[in-house]
């Protein structure tokens, strides 16, 4: 069904999502970090995604979080897929509530794009010396012996043993993703990992009910969401993050990722985050991307979900101030944007929005111990210049 403008609904107005409550539409995306220690958790995390939700960020989502140890992208990747994982995600889960964000996490699994090397050190396959430095491969998974591309690592064909054991992997991820309190889960089906690779007739070409037509394309994830579904509390919701064509000859239509939509609406889905891209090698480095990158690139694909299907959406990608996300919200484009790197360049990104598109009312939403002061500078800044 179509949706209109949203003329009363800005960047700062709450959006209800089951029993959970934004506070603001800004969420800050999932951004890996590449430093864990046998999938856990640290200080850094710690400070890295709290200094989000002092920001004043309505949502802060956990970087990509793997069900099991070969799904990771490298040896840095956080994980859910053992117990011992839940404690320290806990503590940051515990941390974003106390400063007013949700806290929310994606969880995934890499397919065929494990077992690679940490951005900073290529983001490609790993090396020599990335052996000697201690990162050693791992075998590799996918829906067909097809690699992302020239030199990265073959996947093994999975078996539907390998499809029910990694579903029983998300189910337990999901799992302990609750037991450590975060109120929203993200599905990770986008950027050419595992569940993106079966969607693709590019990279699925298997001859059985998981692959060929459509409708086998998109059995596996449904699959996955249905029974995370079942798992996670009814009152939490639950995302999906997907990318759109990517622009490559034979590849998935927008018109499929549109029925790709309606179904998971169908399967219990919140919110469908908007991506692209990512189907050979990676999602974000120079010279591969598979679509023209400028402010705001991806947010036609949320647009067009919107209105076609009447769900919710999350934008993201180059959206660089305050001005085109409120205007986005407010045109009923999407329902929630996604800052990402302009979150780390930025972590106040949120608060100097609020400065902009509500003035006078800084420093009211966030932790005391940030808004006292800066209430009281912004006073007498406001003296001697405009803000």
């Amino acid at each position: 069904m179509a949706v209109s403008g949203t003329d009363d609904i800005g960047l700062f107005t709450p959006l209800r999502l089951r029993d959970v409550v934004l506070p603001n539409r800004i969420a800050v995306s999932p951004m890996c970090q590449y430093c864990a220690v046998d999938g856990l958790a640290d200080d850094w995390h710690l400070v890295h995604l709290g200094r989000f939700a002092i920001g004043g960020a309505g949502l802060v989502m956990v970087e990509a979080t793997a069900v099991e140890a070969r799904g990771r992208i490298s040896h840095g990747d956080l994980g859910l897929y053992d117990d011992a994982q839940i404690a320290p995600l806990r503590r940051i889960a515990s941390f974003l509530r106390h400063c007013g964000s949700v806290p929310g996490i994606q969880l995934g699994h890499a397919g065929r794009k494990a077992s690679m090397q940490r951005a900073w050190r290529g983001n490609g396959p790993l090396t020599a010396e990335d052996h000697a430095r201690g990162d050693l491969p791992w075998p590799v998974i996918g829906p067909s012996s097809l690699a992302a591309a020239e030199g990265w690592p073959l996947p093994r064909e999975m078996t539907q043993d390998d499809v029910a054991a990694v579903t029983r992997a998300w189910v337990a991820a999901a799992e302990r993703a609750d037991r450590a309190g975060f109120d929203v889960l993200e599905v990770h089906a986008a950027h050419g990992y595992l569940l993106h690779s079966f969607l693709s007739p590019l990279s699925n070409r298997r001859g059985d009910d998981l692959g060929g037509d459509f409708a086998n394309r998109v059995r596996f994830l449904l699959q996955v969401v249905r029974a995370v579904r079942r798992v996670w509390p009814a009152g939490k919701p639950l995302f999906v993050r997907v990318s759109r064509a990517g622009g490559m000859e034979g590849g998935s239509s927008p018109e499929g990722s549109l029925r790709l939509a309606l179904l998971l609406y169908a399967e219990g889905v919140d919110l469908i985050d908007c991506s692209s891209g990512g189907l050979a090698t990676s999602a974000t480095a120079p010279g591969v991307q598979e679509l023209p990158r400028e402010p705001g690139f991806q947010i036609p694909f949320a647009a067009a979900i919107r209105e076609r299907t009447g769900g919710p959406v999350m934008a993201v990608g180059l959206i660089l101030d305050a001005e085109f996300a409120e205007a986005t919200v407010r045109n009923g484009r999407a329902d929630v944007v996604a800052i990402g790197r302009g979150a780390l360049d930025d972590p106040n990104w949120p608060e100097h929005a609020r400065r902009k598109l509500v003035p006078q009312t800084e420093g009211t939403t966030i932790p005391p111990q940030v808004g006292w002061w800066m209430i009281r500078w912004l006073r007498l800044l406001r003296r001697f210049r405009p803000i």
